[in-house]
């Protein structure tokens, strides 16, 4: 016996196309199996004939019956098809532009990815993750040291997209207040403009050159800056808001296994890089729906994830994780808009 291949998306028959569409926007909207006479009477069809598109649908692997009695719902591969194909979008609400753009503004860092988590959250109402640029890729802007005592240094590293790391340096050899602003004028020429690879490989050069040439206080300030700018790598910042959106969804709400590995799996910084990996090193929006996002052991869970940048360099990136059931025509364009209000952001701050 041959089986036929399931036709791709675009080959679907229109009238199937549309009932698809409307199927998945019904269970977006109730959570509810969706049956023949919830769609029938919107197409001026007989119950029957949905019936048997649906049941078509399902052969193709776009729809599934929970159980024997229920209407469908959308499967993974559904929810696929609806994104790439189906769904008609939109830019987000004036009121949802102006609060992105009342909200977020000029500000450290850190109170920027914070506040942007919180806004999508309030936004989407569903649970938010920024990931705030990498300390090893960001471009070095100028270092300042704070004396605490006089064994002791406070490193103030500022970087152009704004990123403040403190670093407390324990001295072992005297350094005057005199030294001290010598070796901050000195470092700040020497790594200016550099990334954190680039002032890795320079002090190296340096340090090997002052070998040679005994100059003390070179070597002393080569030392703070050693000290300051370890070679350890530093993984960026995690900010996730908005967890607890899940409980408002049923299907989670009800399970309490489904619950459990879903926010061990928001609070893993380590898995939520790995996840949104692929969106830093990309361009442009991601969907991840189902099993594609790598909660792989918790279903019913997609990840819409942008980039933001400052000119030509991604730094980072913005998400919201929700049930596969989200309303994707809505939190798209939020996602996207936000992404591109911090880029702006970013890009004027240079």
């Amino acid at each position: 016996m041959t089986v036929m291949a399931a036709p791709r998306g675009d080959e679907l028959p229109k009238r199937e196309r549309e009932l698809l569409r409307a199927i998945i926007q019904e269970f977006i909207a109730t959570g509810d199996p969706v049956g023949s006479h919830a769609i029938a009477p919107r197409y001026d069809l007989s119950s029957a004939t949905v019936r048997a598109v649906m049941a078509d649908l399902e052969a193709l692997g776009y729809l599934r019956k929970p159980h024997a009695s229920a209407g469908r719902v959308p499967t993974d591969k559904g929810f696929r098809l609806y994104v790439d194909s189906l769904l008609r979008l939109r830019g987000p609400r004036q009121k949802e532009r102006e609060r992105i753009e009342q909200t977020l503004g000029p500000a450290p860092l850190s109170e920027l990815m914070e506040e942007t988590g919180k806004l999508l959250h309030e936004l989407t109402h569903h649970a938010a993750v920024v990931i705030a640029p990498n300390p090893d890729r960001s471009i070095f802007k100028r270092i300042e040291f704070v004396r605490l005592r006089n064994d002791r240094l406070l490193a103030i590293l500022v970087t152009h997209e704004g990123l403040v790391q403190n670093r407390l340096i324990q001295l072992d050899f005297p350094m005057g207040n005199s030294e001290l602003e010598h070796a901050t004028n000195f470092l700040n020429e020497l790594l200016g403009e550099l990334s954190l690879e680039q002032i890795h490989e320079r002090l190296r050069i340096e340090r090997e050159a002052e070998q040679a040439l005994y100059d003390r206080l070179r070597q002393k300030a080569l030392e703070l800056a050693r000290r300051a700018f370890p070679e350890a790598e530093v993984e960026p910042d995690v900010f996730v808001t908005g967890e607890a959106s899940f409980l408002d969804e049923p299907s989670f709400a009800e399970d309490v296994e489904t619950m459990r590995k879903l926010f061990a799996a928001l609070a893993e910084k380590d898995r939520m890089l790995h996840i949104l990996r692929r969106t830093i090193e990309g361009q442009g929006i991601k969907i991840f729906i189902g099993a594609e996002s790598e909660f792989s052991d918790i279903a019913k869970v997609s990840l819409i994830a942008a980039p933001y940048t400052q000119g030509d360099r991604v730094l980072g990136t913005v998400a919201v994780i929700g049930p596969t059931r989200m309303n994707y025509g809505a939190v798209i364009p939020v996602v996207d808009y936000t992404a591109k209000a911090i880029s702006r952001i970013l890009s004027d701050a240079v």
